[in-house]
């Protein structure tokens, strides 16, 4: 074994020391994830996902490279880790791998574009009282076409997130 210092960088993740705790973020896996879809330039979104799903003629084509759509979505699950906020629109793009159509992808793009403004958030672990809390959510029956339910938790220790679950 060899002492190797502190951690500054693990599969993909920056780990920022501070004194009160650490910071984790995944700034350059995100920055190389909108470079494959060549979106390094793009304007950024202050949501990650539309309210309303726009109707248009292109829209119930099937994509023309649903491999290349399952890469993307694939990176954006591994982005989860410490952008939570991302959690649900992904779970959303997921359902849709074994045949995306062209507005998947329009929704995965709006997706990218919201990663785009959020490059520098990430998880921030701090000292502290070891307090655990948990806290849930559920939408019984909410999902419109095929009426399954949605439900969530996440559990902290002290001001600390430590899980975050979500299940249809």
């Amino acid at each position: 074994m060899k002492e190797l210092g502190l951690l500054n960088y693990f599969l993909g993740i920056f780990v920022h020391t501070f004194s009160s705790g650490y910071f984790l973020s995944q700034t350059k896996y995100a920055t190389e994830l909108l470079a494959k879809p060549g979106m390094l330039s793009c304007k950024p979104y202050s949501s990650p996902m539309a309210l309303k799903s726009s109707s248009h003629p292109d829209s119930a084509v099937p994509f023309s490279n649903p491999s290349f759509y399952r890469s993307i979505i694939g990176a954006l699950q591994y982005l989860t880790i410490t952008c939570l906020d991302l959690s649900f629109a992904v779970n959303f793009a997921c359902q849709f791998m074994h045949q995306p159509l062209n507005c998947h992808f329009a929704a995965v793009k709006h997706l990218l574009r919201y990663l785009k403004g959020t490059l520098t958030h990430g998880l921030q672990f701090s000292s502290g009282l070891l307090l655990l809390n948990a806290y849930s959510d559920s939408d019984w029956a909410g999902n419109s076409l095929d009426r399954r339910s949605t439900t969530s938790y996440c559990v902290f220790l002290g001001s600390d997130l430590i899980s975050w679950p979500a299940k249809k």
